[in-house]
């Protein structure tokens, strides 16, 4: 049980390290695709197998997708305010915005499926 804490934690501080170095680099901008390597969907989905098994698998992964939309509204804002506000404002802005469109699909999701 430790051993699996660890390695989370240990997968997580080599993500934000991955994340620091390329954001110094000539390609920053693939810093950007690093958070969306399935780091933790890979440990959910194990997890979720492990005490669901497959059909839940498969809805989770439905779910996944559909979560794509509250992440491509935050990336959306965040390109719009990025030059209109200052950054602090602008993540500020597209975190709220993730949170409403995400408890708007939490509620269409349970709607529809429960």
């Amino acid at each position: 049980m430790m051993f699996g804490l660890f390695l989370k934690c240990t997968l997580g501080a080599a993500v934000v390290l991955l994340i620091s170095i390329l954001s110094k680099s000539k390609t920053f901008y693939i810093a950007g695709l690093v958070p969306l390597f399935p780091t933790f969907a890979l440990i959910a989905h194990v997890i979720v197998f492990g005490q669901q098994g497959a059909e839940a698998l498969r809805k989770t992964a439905l779910f996944g997708l559909w979560s794509l939309i509250p992440y491509a509204v935050y990336l959306g804002m965040v390109y719009y305010f990025a030059n209109r506000l200052p950054i602090g404002l602008c993540l500020t802005v597209a975190t709220l915005t993730w949170v409403i469109v995400a408890a708007g699909l939490i509620y269409g999701w349970n709607s529809y499926f429960n």
